[in-house]
């Protein structure tokens, strides 16, 4: 069916009238709650219509005004579905719109006790920060607030996988110590989980390659204490490399920090996070802050 926003119109001025209705003596003797959901449908089948022609923002508005509706009758999962979808549209127009309108989702879903659908939109309102707002430290914070959700719900994976994001962002911003803790925390973590153990290096590896942003001493250590409680990071060419690196920051030897990159990079390719890390590491070999 071809998107008439004539119809749409017509609908939301329907749904205005029922919710007009529902207002009044009258409307108290002859079911204001039933005009009040009749309403809320008809604002949802006005937002649909506007989805249809690609309306992003009317269709959002739309669907606020059902979940008002659904709030006032007391349907609050329906209102917290309602607000999910105006978030959707309004992410494609206006995603700090989006972002209020999940929000509400996550305030009406936490009073319910539904704490991981609560985390789950904390995910999506971080994504909207990554990548259509870029405010990275807003980022971080949903993160957080999703993995201290999981958390409480015993659903550890879902935890660590926001905690993941929360470190990357955290060494990208520069904040190290928070970085390193979340990184060795997830891979001791990994260690007690046959499916996991293997992950472990690469988490170890980043902190390792956050360590050495702090101070060679301070990741010498750190590389010790992983070998220590992980022996099998010992012969890993993570280890090999960070050794190698740590190495070159001692002699100060730009060249054989490049060479020891493009060895390791020859074999397993790096990522944008930890090259912009090995580029940090390899500006400050010869200022005080590796000596």
């Amino acid at each position: 069916m071809a998107f008439s926003e004539e119809k749409a119109q017509h609908l939301l001025m329907d749904a205005e009238k029922k919710e007009k209705a529902s207002v009044g003596f009258f409307a108290s003797l002859f079911g204001s709650q039933t005009k009040l959901e009749d309403a809320a449908e008809l604002y949802v089948r006005a937002a649909n219509m506007f989805k249809m022609g690609k309306k992003w923002a009317e269709a959002g508005s739309s669907f606020c005004k059902a979940a008002l509706l659904q709030l006032k009758v007391g349907s609050n999962h329906q209102a917290a579905t309602d607000y999910v979808d105006a978030g959707n549209c309004y992410r494609k127009a206006d995603p700090n719109e989006a972002v209020t309108c999940l929000l509400k989702a996550v305030e009406i879903y936490t009073d319910m006790g539904r704490f991981s659908i609560a985390a789950k939109h904390h995910v999506n309102i971080a994504e909207i920060y990554e990548t259509e707002l870029v405010d990275i430290e807003k980022a971080i914070t949903s993160y957080e607030q999703a993995a201290d959700y999981y958390k409480g719900e015993e659903s550890k994976s879902s935890a660590n996988k926001c905690l993941v994001k929360v470190a990357h962002y955290a060494a990208q911003l520069e904040q190290y110590e928070k970085a390193i803790e979340i990184y060795e925390q997830i891979g001791t973590s990994c260690m007690d989980n046959q499916l996991l153990k293997y992950s472990a290096k690469d988490y170890f590896f980043k902190a390792a390659m956050c360590h050495m942003c702090v101070d060679v001493l301070n990741a010498q250590i750190a590389i010790k204490k992983f070998e220590d409680i992980f022996p099998q990071f010992t012969d890993s060419r993570e280890c090999k490399l960070v050794k190698k690196l740590l190495e070159a920051c001692e002699e100060q030897n730009t060249d054989t920090y490049t060479d020891a990159v493009k060895e390791y990079d020859s074999i397993s390719r790096l990522d944008q996070w930890t090259t912009t890390i090995l580029l940090r590491i390899k500006k400050t070999i010869n200022s005080e802050d590796l000596r």
